[in-house]
C-alpha cells in the first residue's frame, strides 16, 4: 500500500472536493483563472467527475466532483487511477470526508499484481491525520483480496493453513495445524470433503486474547478450489471457484482488525482448507458421512460441500461456548440470485444481533441484508437413513435451507450469525477492482466493537460513515 500513500513533509498538490450544491462557493474562493477554467469545461461536480487545474508549468490542482448522494468510499475510489500516475495530492478541506477518501483511495488503487505487472503507478495521497483506521482497513481488505486472487495452484490448503500461522505470527496469537488422523477423528465430514485432493485438508486455528475476555469465535469455509466433487460442475461454473476460499479469507481480515485494534476479546478463528476435488478416493453421492457433533449426514451433492466443512468447524467452536460465533462462506448460488453479487445474506435467530450488524455495515459503507431461517423448511433436509441430508428435497431457498442445515450444528442458546457472501467483484468499478472482494470485513469488524466495546487507548476499528 505505500505506493499510494505518500509522507506528510512531501510536496503535494491540492485537491478540492464539491458537490453540485457548493460548487457556487468553491468558484468563488478559487483564483480567477482556476475558476474561469472550471466554468469553461462544464464541470457541474457529479459523482466521479475530475477536472485538472492548469498552472504555470504544469497542473495547479485539481477538482473531483462528490454527486449529490452521500459522501462514500467509492465517491475517492477511482481517484488513484485517474489523477496522473505518481502524483502526489493532498486533501484540501479534509474534515468530514478524511477517512472516506484514505479507505476509497487505497481500495481502488489496488491491482492484484503477482503475475503481471499494473500498467501504471497510482496517483498517492498524504493521508489526513487521524486516518489510521482507515488505513489499517485498507490494509486488511488487501490482504483478503489478496488471498481470494491467488491462483489454486498456489493457494491449496497448505498455504491457506500457512496464511493463519502468519497472521497469528505478526500478532503474537497461538496457531494450531490440524491434519491427518486428528482431523479424521476431530473433523470427520471436513476431512470426507478434502478425501479426493492429493492436497490433504486441514483445520487451522487460531486462539489471541486474554482470559475471562467474551469469546468471539470466527468460522470460515476454506474450500481453495470446488469443482463440485463427483456431482461435477460445468466448465463456466469452475471459472471463479478459486475464491471459494473467500470465507476463510474474510475471517481472517476480521481477526486482524480485531487484533489490531486491540478489541477486549479473545479470538478463536476456525479456517477449514481444503480441496473438493474428483478421485477414486472422493466422497459420493449418497455416502452417510460422520460429524463432529455426532449427526449423521446423507451426501445429496458433493456440490454441497462447504456445509459440511462449515458443520464440524460450528460444533468445535460451539464446544467453547463463545459469546458470539459467526460463520463466512461463498456457500450459495441461491443468496446471489436473491441479493446480487454485493448484498451478502446474514442469517440469525437474534434479533438485536442481526440490527447491530446491519447497523455496522450501514454505517461502514459495507452493506448486508438479513434473510429469514425460516423453519418450516426445515424438513426439506430430512433423509431416510440418516439424521439429515445436505441438500433441500427441493430446487427452492437454497441459501435459507443452507442456513437451517448449519443451524443444526450450533446448540441453542449461543449467539450465531452466518453470512452468504459472493467475495468477488465481477467487473471495475471506483474502489473495487475486478476480482476478490473483502466483503462483510468492515461490517463485521465494526459489529464486534459496537457488541463488545474499545480497548482502552485503542481507536475504533474504522470511523467511516
Amino acid at each position: 500500500m505505500q505506493d499510494c500513500l505518500a509522507p506528510p513533509d512531501v510536496n503535494a498538490t491540492l485537491l478540492q472536493c464539491v458537490g453540485p450544491s457548493g460548487l457556487g462557493a468553491l468558484l468563488e474562493r478559487l483564483p480567477a483563472a482556476a475558476s474561469g477554467f472550471l466554468r469553461a469545461s462544464g464541470f457541474a461536480a457529479r459523482a466521479q467527475e475530475v477536472v485538472l487545474l492548469p498552472g504555470e508549468g504544469g497542473i495547479a490542482g485539481a477538482v473531483l466532483g462528490l454527486g449529490d448522494g452521500p459522501v462514500t468510499p467509492w465517491s475517492f475510489g477511482g481517484l488513484a487511477q485517474a489523477l496522473p500516475a505518481g502524483s502526489t495530492w493532498r486533501l484540501a478541506e479534509p474534515a468530514g470526508m478524511a477517512e472516506e477518501a484514505v479507505l476509497g483511495w487505497c481500495l481502488g488503487a489496488y491491482r492484484f499484481s503477482r503475475f503481471k505487472a499494473p500498467k501504471r503507478a497510482p496517483a498517492r495521497l498524504v493521508p489526513p491525520d487521524g486516518t489510521e483506521g482507515a488505513i489499517a482497513t485498507a490494509e486488511a481488505s488487501i490482504r483478503v483480496r489478496d488471498l481470494i486472487n491467488m491462483p489454486a495452484n498456489l493457494l491449496g490448503p497448505a498455504e491457506l493453513a500457512g496464511a493463519v500461522q502468519s497472521l497469528a505470527g505478526a500478532h503474537g496469537a497461538a496457531c494450531t495445524i490440524v491434519e491427518g488422523p486428528a482431523l479424521a477423528e476431530g473433523f470427520p465430514a471436513l476431512a470426507a470433503v478434502g478425501e479426493g485432493s492429493p492436497r490433504s485438508p486441514r483445520v487451522a486455528m487460531l486462539e489471541w486474547g486474554e482470559p475471562g475476555a467474551p469469546l468471539v469465535a470466527l468460522c470460515g469455509k476454506g474450500v481453495c478450489f470446488d469443482t463440485g466433487g463427483l456431482d461435477l460442475k460445468p466448465p463456466s461454473g469452475m471459472l471463479r471457484m478459486k475464491k471459494d476460499m473467500g470465507g476463510a479469507a474474510v475471517v481472517l481480515g476480521v481477526a486482524e482488525m480485531v487484533m489490531r485494534a486491540r478489541l477486549p476479546v479473545r479470538l478463536l478463528v476456525l479456517v477449514g482448507a481444503v480441496e473438493n476435488a474428483v478421485s477414486g478416493t472422493a466422497f459420493r453421492p449418497m455416502d452417510v458421512l460422520r460429524t463432529r457433533a455426532g449427526i449423521s449426514v446423507e451426501v445429496g451433492n458433493t456440490d454441497a460441500e462447504g456445509r459440511l466443512v462449515l458443520a464440524d468447524l460450528l460444533a468445535f467452536a460451539a464446544e467453547r461456548e463463545p459469546d458470539l460465533l459467526v460463520d463466512c462462506a461463498t456457500l450459495t448460488g441461491a443468496a446471489r440470485a436473491a441479493l446480487g453479487p454485493d448484498l451478502p445474506a446474514l442469517f440469525t435467530a437474534d434479533d438485536a444481533l442481526a440490527e447491530t450488524l446491519l447497523a455496522a455495515g450501514l454505517s461502514a459503507h459495507d452493506p448486508l441484508w438479513r434473510m429469514p431461517l425460516h423453519a418450516v423448511y426445515d424438513s426439506w433436509l430430512d433423509s431416510t437413513i440418516a439424521d439429515i441430508s445436505n441438500v433441500s428435497s427441493r430446487p427452492m431457498a437454497g441459501a435459507i435451507v443452507a442456513a437451517l442445515f448449519l443451524q443444526r450444528f450450533v446448540p441453542k442458546g449461543i449467539r450465531w450469525v452466518h453470512l452468504d457472501l459472493y467475495g468477488w467483484n465481477d467487473a471495475n468499478r471506483p474502489g473495487r477492482p475486478e476480482g476478490g472482494e473483502a466483503q462483510a470485513l468492515r461490517a463485521l469488524a465494526g459489529g464486534i466493537s459496537a457488541l463488545f466495546g474499545h480497548a482502552k487507548g485503542a481507536g475504533p476499528v474504522t470511523k467511516t460513515r
